[in-house]
């Protein structure tokens, strides 16, 4: 706290001798003046870290004064000194952007307990994180070692996007890097769990996945006395979820957060038509051929996922009034916005936003969102931007004016590559840089999660030699052809359809309007 200069107006400061050697015995520079006008001369011709006004001095007020200040020099934080504890003078005082403030007759530990939380209080608070982080290091590194099952996986997940947000609030680069090592310790870990176990789950007693979402997670939690609301906003990693919940918080509480399994691929074309079919990708191409297109077939692969609720809702004798609506673009956004109020006149009203997923696409074809976007801190950061001046934020802040049951989940999460893994392919082969499907696939089988016989893995089998190949942790597939140009070209960008604990544990979280 060297070097910090403070300066302090106040028309009795003969009085505050003591407190001023007090501070100035902890190490900081204290200038003095007895009257507004020479307050504002010292702040104009000099740079404080922190002022100490006085409300109540002769020729100006101490609120006058502020506005000169503030005027002049916006970010220097200054504490009102008062004898007055009417509510209207703090109010307006608050209102004019005072950082803290103080009763006469003053401590000198509280002066110094107030210059502490507002010139340290970003130190002292990365000081602790850092030291709770350091204490959980080793917990849960040993957590990642111990053989977790499903739910412990959850948790372990959540602990570490916890301290990954916490430790990129508190700006330590040392601990921030040493926790990425650890992500990447626990999704290794997380790999092979998924290779061991993937196979057991699809037919038999597993996590609530993509296909099962409904049935454990949408229609047990809808609420009868209330109009029930489900936003899936696609490629929404559970990061990104705790990065809007705080925007949401005005306007609903927070009923219940879990999370479930995206099937693989975890791409937008087995994931999410998974979730409003209520089946399997094999199972939809069996049942409903004429809704399912493979990678290879020609057209858009998501046209019907309001026909696959339509189904599943009949098939579960569901008696459900609901509303289907995709939004895709600006205009699909603003007749959200227009239309709200007649969304009260359903049982279930179904919202698919794709935002996140185009501005993943985005910043991997376009250098400026690079920049922006460059690690996932700048990619929480964009995405509650977004989220805060959307046409999404605005339709539920309608919404929320009456009781309505409101459920916010994905379909699946991104991931930021950054190891390259050579494949090579024909023609027919996806191009996806997560998970490669095709007939003659050549690569090293200890690089990929590899389904050979994709019917048992819950996927369509267009032929008998048809593979499906997952990269793991934060590998990417590039053809051998231009190799460092795509290599280059794709690092660091964000992708999906393999397998990480940031693509696969996806958020599932249950509001409540405040509005009952």
């Amino acid at each position: 706290m060297s070097n910090i200069r403070i300066l302090w107006a106040d028309d009795e400061i003969d009085h505050l001798k003591p407190q001023i050697k007090f501070l100035e015995n902890k190490g900081f520079e204290l200038t003095t003046v007895t009257n507004g006008h020479d307050a504002i001369d010292k702040c104009k011709a000099e740079k404080f870290d922190l002022v100490l006004l006085d409300e109540s001095m002769p020729g100006i007020t101490g609120l006058e004064t502020l506005t000169e200040i503030k005027a002049h020099n916006n970010l220097v934080p200054v504490v009102m000194i008062t004898k007055n504890e009417e509510e209207n003078l703090m109010e307006e005082a608050i209102g004019a952007q005072i950082a803290d403030y103080l009763i006469k007759p003053v401590k000198p530990n509280q002066i110094l307990m107030t210059v502490k939380k507002l010139l340290d209080n970003k130190r002292l608070v990365s000081q602790a994180t850092t030291s709770k982080y350091q204490q959980q290091f080793s917990r849960l590194f040993a957590r990642i070692q111990m053989g977790l099952d499903y739910e412990e996986w959850k948790d372990v997940y959540k602990q570490i996007i916890y301290w990954e947000m916490e430790l990129a609030n508190a700006d330590s680069k040392e601990m921030q890097e040493i926790l990425n090592m650890q992500k990447t310790e626990a999704n290794n870990e997380f790999v092979r769990y998924i290779e061991k176990n993937y196979e057991n789950w699809i037919d038999g007693e597993g996590p609530t996945m993509s296909h099962t979402l409904f049935d454990d997670k949408v229609f047990p939690n809808m609420d009868n006395g209330r109009t029930n609301v489900l936003v899936v906003i696609d490629n929404l990693r559970y990061d990104q979820w705790k990065i809007i919940q705080p925007a949401l918080s005005e306007y609903f509480e927070l009923e219940s957060e879990d999370m479930f399994y995206s099937i693989l691929p975890t791409s937008t074309q087995y994931s999410r038509n998974a979730i409003f079919a209520g089946l399997l990708p094999r199972d939809i191409e069996k049942r409903l051929p004429k809704f399912w297109k493979n990678d290879t077939d020609e057209g858009g692969k998501n046209m019907y996922e309001k026909e696959l609720l339509t189904d599943q809702i009949t098939r579960k004798s569901k008696d459900l009034k609901f509303t289907y609506n995709k939004i895709t673009n600006v205009n699909s956004g603003k007749n959200l916005v227009d239309n709200a109020h007649n969304l009260f006149n359903y049982d279930l009203n179904v919202i698919v936003y794709n935002f996140v997923d185009m501005l993943s696409h985005a910043r991997t074809e376009m250098e400026v969102l690079k920049e922006l976007a460059g690690d996932e801190t700048a990619y929480r950061s964009i995405t509650k931007s977004w989220f805060a001046h959307s046409p999404l934020f605005e339709t539920l802040k309608i919404l929320a004016e009456k009781p309505i049951n409101l459920m916010i989940t994905t379909d699946h999460g991104t991931m930021r590559v950054q190891y390259p893994v050579k494949v090579v392919g024909d023609r027919s082969t996806t191009t996806n840089l997560r998970y490669k499907h095709g007939k003659n696939l050549n690569y090293k089988a200890k690089e990929v999660f590899e389904m050979k016989k994709p019917n048992k893995f819950g996927l369509p089998q267009p032929n008998v030699s048809s593979t499906f190949i997952f990269s793991k942790n934060a590998d990417y597939f590039v053809y051998p052809n231009n190799y460092n140009h795509y290599v280059n070209y794709y690092k660091n960008t964000f992708q999906h359809g393999g397998v990480s604990l940031e693509e696969v544990i996806v958020p599932f979280a249950v509001l409540k309007s405040k509005n009952a």
